[in-house]
């Protein structure tokens, strides 16, 4: 589609061209950022060597960034998910400047307290009862702001019972001081705990195969979880991003079609302790079903992979995604196999995870095998009817003579009658 817009811009620039003594300006239509970036000079060569932009990257990460996002403010609404979405270090810069900031903020309040009631000019006056015993300057009310607030109390400086405006102080630091603890350190607890690096150890195989598997064409992948601990109720998904015209002539990029992957049997359901090939059928609901050897390196498409599930240790949710585009679907190949018995257990060999074999594998799209299969059925079922056929028309045939030979009878028996009247 895209060729076909480009085609359709260099012969309106050539009839602009030719048609210079037109007075009616034509103008070109908008084209979206990356169609205008494209522009070739040559279009079939451009064509034949555009490059598939991947929807989701082999490590999982969606290769789709947001732009012109003008309500801004609910990332702030959010703020707690908005923190634990940062990057670390900008997590790690966040976290250190909050306590610092609240920290200057409040050692702050505490030497405005005392240079307004006049502590720092009778430093070392005994008969003179300050508001916070030993605070000479904004060093030592910056230190009691951070002793008040992380509770370490040195003993050294303390607060006294004659200003009241100190102890109000001192409840709202220790009550903020709380909930900035709660906030920041939940923050940082749930940034760690995250399950994204668990996903790491979820594997997939770096291609996929399309070949014959108990007499239909399935398309296969392989999956395998590297760690001891198992994922508990892990499923598997798989999509079709492809793009789409509808039938009104509307134009859907990266539509997104369901792969079936045993969702009504099951199948999509694993236990995955040992790496395990999923396997999809091509029938008449599969999107490959019209799709040939020939013909698949030639589609525009992809394949996005999800594998779901819980974290044994935190029992927290995990997702691990990768994805497959025409250049890494081989057809008619087969995954090695990586499964060994040894002396009283099962030994995986990941050295072989991603291998594979070459296999005998028609060539011919799954619609293509159905027709043939039916086609060579189809004599059989000429014979029988034909042999059905004939067998009628005899039985026809007999009755119509067995018919005439009864009216020969009955008409011999009527000239007899008449003779003996006579």
């Amino acid at each position: 589609l895209v060729c076909f817009f480009m085609a359709a811009n260099v012969l309106e620039e050539d009839s602009m061209e030719q048609d210079i003594e037109s007075p009616v300006p034509i103008h070109q239509p908008k084209l979206p950022k990356q169609a205008r970036e494209d522009l070739p000079k040559n279009i079939n060569k451009e064509c034949a060597k555009r490059k598939i932009q991947r929807y989701v990257r082999k490590d999982g990460k969606c290769n789709v960034h947001h732009g012109n996002v003008r309500e801004t403010y609910r990332y702030l609404t959010d703020i707690f998910t908005t923190l634990v979405d940062l990057k670390w270090r900008f997590n790690l810069l966040i976290f250190v400047m909050v306590y610092t900031v609240t920290w200057l903020f409040f050692g702050m309040i505490w030497w405005l307290i005392a240079y307004m009631r006049g502590d720092m000019d009778h430093i070392g006056d005994s008969t003179w009862t300050p508001c916070v015993s030993n605070l000479n300057g904004f060093v030592s009310a910056f230190l009691f702001s951070i002793e008040t607030e992380t509770t370490i109390g040195y003993g050294y400086r303390v607060i006294t019972d004659k200003c009241p405006e100190g102890i109000i102080l001192l409840l709202v630091q220790s009550v903020l001081g709380s909930i900035v603890n709660a906030f920041m350190v939940g923050c940082m607890f749930v940034k760690i705990s995250q399950p994204k690096k668990r996903a790491e150890t979820l594997v997939f195989s770096t291609n996929a195969v399309i070949s014959m598997r108990d007499g239909k064409l399935c398309l296969m992948f392989r999956v395998g979880d590297l760690r001891n601990s198992h994922i508990v109720e892990a499923s598997i998904r798989a999509k079709l991003i492809k793009s789409k015209q509808t039938k009104e002539g509307e134009f859907i990029p990266l539509n997104q079609t369901d792969i079936n992957v045993g969702y009504y049997t099951g199948d999509d359901r694993l236990f995955l302790v040992s790496p395990l090939i999923i396997s999809h059928e091509i029938n008449q609901q599969s999107p490959f079903w019209e799709i040939s050897k020939a013909q698949l390196p030639k589609e525009e498409l992809e394949i996005v992979v999800i594998l779901e599930g819980m974290v044994e240790a935190t029992g927290m949710t995990c997702q691990a995604r990768s994805s497959y585009i025409t250049s890494e679907i081989l057809w008619g190949y087969r995954f090695t196999p990586v499964l060994t018995l040894e002396d009283g257990f099962y030994e995986v060999d990941y050295n072989s995870f991603h291998e594979t074999y070459e296999t005998n594998t028609p060539v011919y799209s799954a619609k293509e095998l159905a027709e043939m299969a039916s086609r060579a059925e189809l004599p059989l079922t000429w014979s029988v009817s034909s042999k059905l056929d004939q067998h009628a028309e005899l039985e026809t045939e007999e009755e119509e003579k067995n018919q005439e030979d009864q009216n020969e009878r009955n008409g011999d028996v009527a000239n007899l009658e008449n003779e003996s009247k006579v």
